[in-house]
C-alpha cells in the first residue's frame, strides 16, 4: 500500500523518513482561508481532511500556532509581521494545533493535536536577530522548534513532533488503523 504525503514540508518528510516510512508527495493545493468565528482546531481539522482528498491512502496535516484565540499565519518575509508575532509569543504560552487526517477507501480518519510552547522574554535585539535569519518567515507563527527559535523555548507540554508539524504518535496510530504497516510493527 502506497502512502502519498499531501504536504510539501520539508519537516513533515523529514519526520515521516525517520520511522522508515516509504511515501511519495504530492502536495495539495487549497484555499487554506480560515472562516469566520472558525475555532483554531476546526480550522486545522478542517484544512487537513480537504488535502487528504484523493485516492489511495492520503496523510495531510496542518498546523497553525494559536495565542489569544487567534491563529498566527506564516509571516513570509514581511520581516515586521515576522518581530510582531514573536512580541506576541515573548514571556507567554501559546498553543500548536496540527490537524491530521488519513483517508483510504474506507473513508477519513482525523484528529487534532495540540502542544503548549512556552517562550521566555525576548529582546528586541534577539528578534531582530532571529527575524534577520529568515528562518521563520515560512512555519506557523514565524518560528521554527527545532532550528535557532530552539533557544527561545523554556518548555513543551505536549508532543514536540506536534510543534515540528507532524504529531508522530498520533499519526502513526491513524496509518495502522488505515492499514498501513509500519517498519516498526515487524513482520
Amino acid at each position: 500500500m502506497q502512502l502519498t504525503l499531501a504536504s510539501a514540508s520539508p519537516r513533515r518528510r523529514e519526520l515521516l523518513s525517520l520511522l522508515g516510512i516509504s511515501f511519495q508527495v504530492a502536495p495539495a493545493d487549497l484555499d487554506e482561508t480560515q472562516l469566520p468565528g472558525e475555532h483554531a482546531a476546526a480550522y486545522v481539522e478542517r484544512l487537513a481532511r480537504a488535502k487528504a482528498h484523493g485516492t489511495g491512502l492520503i496523510l495531510a496535516a496542518d498546523t497553525s500556532v494559536v495565542i489569544d484565540d487567534e491563529v498566527l499565519g506564516k509571516p513570509g518575509r514581511d520581516a515586521v509581521l515576522g518581530a510582531q508575532m514573536l512580541r506576541r509569543l515573548s514571556g507567554r504560552s501559546h498553543q500548536v494545533m496540527t490537524g491530521i487526517a488519513v483517508s483510504n477507501l474506507a473513508g477519513v480518519r482525523s484528529q487534532v493535536v495540540t502542544s503548549e510552547v512556552i517562550f521566555r522574554r525576548l529582546s528586541e535585539s534577539e528578534i531582530a536577530w532571529y527575524v534577520g535569519t529568515g528562518e521563520g518567515a515560512d512555519k506557523a507563527g514565524g518560528y521554527a522548534l527545532q532550528g535557532r527559535a530552539g533557544a527561545f523555548i523554556t518548555s513543551i507540554v505536549g508532543s514536540p513532533s506536534n510543534v515540528i508539524g507532524l504529531p508522530l504518535a498520533e499519526t502513526t496510530a491513524l496509518l495502522r488503523a488505515a492499514g498501513l504497516r509500519l517498519p516498526m510493527d515487524g513482520k
